[in-house]
């Protein structure tokens, strides 16, 4: 059902903790399922994403799905981890599960939330960053009542 790399993320996480005064942190949860995820950045005066840390209440996939995306951001630019997206999360593990997609949008949201949390807190812009959901189901109610 989960795939090696999976496993691995969820017996062995790469990264769990906090970041004491971070540049940037995003929580999200899932109200659905119970998840919560939260990301905390260190990002140095290039914008490059020094070190990420997480802490996650949930399931295995959503351990693993932080896991990874805390590795996919570490050396990148703050552009650069605004283009990690969840299907790059669920391919760094080679794949999820259906029932737990929603885990690497937990990842992806929560990656954003940290960047958005960044961004406000030093008074700038990141182009192609739309403030995050505290929820990943946010505004599904709204959506499917206009159809």
């Amino acid at each position: 059902m989960y795939s090696d790399k999976v496993m691995d993320h969820f017996k062995n996480p790469r990264n769990v903790g906090e970041i004491e005064n971070a540049s940037g942190v995003g929580t999200v949860g899932n109200a659905k399922c119970g998840d919560i995820m939260r990301i905390f950045l260190d990002i140095d005066e290039n914008q490059v994403i020094r070190d990420c840390k997480f802490k996650t209440f949930g399931c295995g996939a959503a351990v693993a799905t932080s896991s990874m995306a805390t590795e996919l951001v570490i050396g990148k630019t703050i552009y650069e981890a605004l283009e990690v997206t969840n299907k790059a999360v669920m391919d760094a593990l080679d794949g999820l599960p259906p029932v737990k997609v929603h885990c690497s949008l937990l990842a992806e949201e929560a990656i954003h939330a940290a960047l958005w949390d960044y961004a406000e807190k030093n008074g700038i812009k990141i182009e192609g960053l739309e403030k995050p959901k505290n929820d990943i189901h946010e505004g599904e109610e709204e959506e499917s009542e206009e159809y």
